[in-house]
This record gives C-alpha cells, structure tokens and sequence, in this order.
C-alpha cells in the first residue's frame, strides 16, 4: 500500500483498531506516525519497545498497606487521561516479556486495569523479513492489528523531497528511480541506499558545503559510507556532469548568450533551474525584462515541465514574497502556459 492509500484508510479506522506497519527500513515509518498524529491534532507518546525493560512497559512494584500493587509509567496514563497516539516502534525487536504486555495494550487498550482514553489509537511499525535479525511475532498477536505492508512510490518520496533535499539529490533519484533504494537480495554488511540515507547525505552534504564540489573527495567519502561506493559513484558522476555554473541570473540576465546551452539541456537540468530560479524569485523582484527573458526559458522546455514551472512558482511556502514577480511572470508566461495545456491536452 502506498502512502497515500494507508493514511485515508489509517484516519477511517476507529481507535480502537491498531495498526501495524510493515516495511523495510528507511522508508517513513515512523513518520507516518507522526504525520497522522498532527492531522488528528493529538499528541504523540513513542516508545521504542527494542530498548525498554519490563518496568518501563508496566510499571514498578509499590507495597501499600501490607499489599503489592503496581504504580503504571507516566506515558501510559497519559494516553489514559487524554487522546494520543500512543506509537510503539520496533515490536518485534522487544523482549518477550514486553511484547506480552503490548499484547494487552493492542488487543485490549488496557494494561493493568488501566484503560486508554477512548480517542487514544496505537500503532506500531516493524521490519518483517528475513534480512532483519527480528522476532516473529505470533498469529495471536498480529490478529489483532490492521496489519499493512508499506510499499511508498518513488513519486511520494520525491514530493516529500521536494522543499526538504537539495535539487542535485532529487534530480539524481528523478533520472534512475532505482537509486532511490535497494530491493534485491541483500548481501551481509554490505551499505545500501535508502530512503533514509538519502537525506543523511543531503544534510552531510550541505552542511560542510560540498553539495556544489564533487570534485572534492570528500564528496564521495562521504556518500560512499550511508549509499554504498557504487550508488555513490554515479551520483558523484552524475553532479559533475550537470551545468552547475547556470545560475538564475544567466537566464534571467543573460538569456541571448546562454539560450544555446540551455536547449542542450536534459530534463534533469531543466528541473534544477527551475528550482533555482523558484528560490531567486523568493528573494528578489524580477523586472519586465529578465520576465521577457524567463518566458523563452520557459518556452524552450517540454509542456510538462512548463507547467511544472508554475506550479512550483505559485504554489511555494514563501508565495506571499513573490506576488509581484508572479504578476509579472503570469502576464508574458500566459500564450506559454496555454499552448501546453493544450499539447497535454491532445496528447
């Protein structure tokens, strides 16, 4: 199931279902859970189940006169006393005392005659396969999930990465989706990319100011320890061979001189001067001639990414800035615009 599909069906579902997600590792488990917890504006209680003992799933023995009884932990009357989502990662990795207990808490909503509040919901998320050094967890148990396999598409990722991942590492994944993660076997020890790795090299990357300086090899080494030496190869390969020194200015300022290059360019290119021309409008007021110039830009692209264009222009967080280049931009960018919605049209 693709992440769309999970959270319309995960904010269906009644509270009183718990849901299991299963996936390999790397791929937004996690912050689904977060995700569906702010879109049902309630708060989010995690435990990692893998590092908790005994006491801290059931809480601790107190003697209260001349009887044993126990004190519960404070996470778990908190999703007593209020709704949360209450997420319980890496379940099959626990012990099997706390999974006992977990048993309880999915099945029941309870735990030592303490009841969760009604709007609390629980969800778990696992790696289930045989490459995770993880416990089996038994038919009693996951029969009282909504279990799911989570299958995100490369396009889910890539909207994510978007506004969040430099466009080198976006325009990378969008040229071979299968650099995006490993699927086949799995070979012992071996670094593979991820979802998650990905944007571990992203912030590596940015921070020591690398991202624009392949050359540098720094650049591979530190790509070749979170996607594996052959994954960063092609991506050191394929940053050194993009146009990195067209910048917004050569189109907007410089457009009779650089128009030749420009229809050389792949589709790859083309995305990442639409982002850097984004950004310089977030910043800057364009006049009506670098407009001019940025309409034969535009008009010089495949329709799709025409209209790819202005969707990210007029659809940016920070469109509030950049309403008066978008005025500007929509009077000479219309007949553009226009005569590809028609070419997508009769396609």
């Amino acid at each position: 199931m693709d992440i769309k599909t999970f959270m319309a069906v995960a904010k269906a579902l009644p509270p009183e279902i718990s849901i299991c997600i299963r996936g390999a590792h790397g791929i937004g488990k996690s912050a689904l859970a977060y995700q569906l917890g702010e879109i049902l504006g309630i708060e989010v209680i995690e435990r990692r189940l893998s590092q908790m003992s005994e006491g801290d799933m059931i809480g601790l023995p107190e003697l209260v006169n001349g009887t044993t009884t126990f004190r519960p932990a404070d996470w778990f009357m908190d999703a007593c006393h209020k709704p949360c989502l209450v997420f319980l990662d890496e379940l099959n990795r626990s012990t099997d005392e706390i999974r006992q207990a977990a048993f309880q808490v999915v099945g029941s909503h309870a735990l030592n005659g303490n009841v969760l509040h009604p709007e609390t919901r629980v969800i778990t998320a696992i790696n289930a396969s045989a490459d995770y050094d993880v416990s089996d967890m038994d038919p009693a148990l996951m029969d009282r999930f909504y279990v799911v396999d989570l299958e995100p598409t490369v396009e889910e990722w890539l909207s994510w990465a978007k506004d969040k991942l430099h466009p080198h590492v976006t325009a990378f994944i969008k040229s071979d989706h299968k650099m995006l993660e490993h699927t086949t076997a799995i070979e012992p020890g071996k670094v593979y990319p991820s979802r998650r790795s990905w944007h571990k090299v992203n912030d590596c990357l940015v921070k020591a100011d690398l991202i624009e300086d392949p050359k540098d090899a720094r650049f591979y080494g530190i790509c070749m320890g979170l996607v594996g030496s052959d994954t960063a190869s092609k991506f050191v390969s394929f940053v050194s061979n993009l146009d990195r020194n067209m910048s917004a200015e050569d189109i907007l300022n410089r457009w009779t001189k650089n128009k030749v290059a420009v229809k050389k360019l792949g589709n790859e290119r083309f995305n990442i001067l639409i982002e850097k021309l984004v950004e310089h409008s977030v910043k800057n007021t364009w006049t009506d001639r670098q407009v001019k110039n940025l309409s034969k830009f535009i008009d010089t692209m495949p329709d799709e990414l025409k209209l790819g264009f202005w969707s990210a222009l007029t659809d940016h967080p920070e469109r509030t800035k950049m309403l008066e280049n978008i005025k500007r931009a929509h009077k000479h960018l219309v007949p553009v615009l226009l005569a590809a919605v028609d070419g997508s049209d009769s396609k």
